[in-house]
């Protein structure tokens, strides 16, 4: 039982001869015969988490290049964001446009299709309205002279305009018949399909006649060169 009870009082000598040991080196360890354990624990995990002022500079031009990219990487989400300060035009359709059907009484046959920018930004009209009448599946064709010279740009409470020829003003077409509702689809840039939202003007209560030479004109900047068709 001596035995043990020495063992045990020499390895607790042996520790406390380690502790004061290390605490006699911490103690010079900055010069002044003193160090802050808190500061002790702040260095170690400087050096295991380096932060932005402790990493080292690029060794090559390859980091650079990895380190810009990784820069990029990171803004570009904010510049991509939609609508936050690009100022860019957007394709005008019907969530961000206002679309109104009118009669023409001349030229006769003919409907006036007026389309205001109600969004805060300017948009463009590209093409041509696809129009739908009823339950039609296909939409009519666009008179090719009717083309403007430029893509019709609307600013924000401006409006564009197009025509539609109805029918045949003899009588002269045929599969004439009644509509009383009208899709208005949008094209994009390539005009390939619609974009975005259809609009849903109003016909007058009774319909509008139309027959197999129902066809439009492109998207005008000014009404005078939307009815001359």
């Amino acid at each position: 039982m001596s035995d043990i009870r020495a063992s045990r009082t020499r390895l607790v000598a042996a520790a406390a001869t380690v502790v004061l040991a290390a605490l006699s080196l911490t103690a010079c360890n900055d010069g002044t015969g003193i160090k802050d354990d808190g500061a002790a624990a702040k260095t170690s995990s400087t050096l295991h988490h380096p932060t932005a002022s402790t990493t080292p500079p690029p060794s090559s031009d390859a980091d650079v290049n990895a380190s810009s990219s990784d820069s990029d990487a990171k803004s570009a989400p904010a510049a991509k964001r939609p609508g936050v300060s690009s100022g860019k035009p957007v394709t005008c359709e019907g969530s961000n446009t206002k679309v109104v059907a009118v009669p023409l009484t001349r030229p006769v046959n003919h409907i006036l299709l007026t389309v205001t920018n109600t969004g805060g930004k300017s948009c463009f009209l590209y093409g041509y309205p696809a129009v739908r009448f009823g339950e039609a599946q296909a939409v009519p064709p666009v008179i090719d002279g009717s083309r403007p010279q430029a893509v019709v740009t609307l600013e924000a409470g401006q409006s564009g305009y197009a025509s539609v020829n109805l029918s045949a003003a003899d009588g002269s077409s045929s599969n004439g018949h009644t509509a009383k509702s009208l899709t208005v689809s949008f094209y994009g840039p390539s005009l390939s399909g619609s974009v975005g939202a259809a609009a849903r003007p109003s016909l007058p209560a009774k319909g509008v006649y139309v027959d197999d030479s129902l066809k439009v004109t492109y998207w005008q900047q000014s009404m005078g060169d939307a009815i001359s068709w």
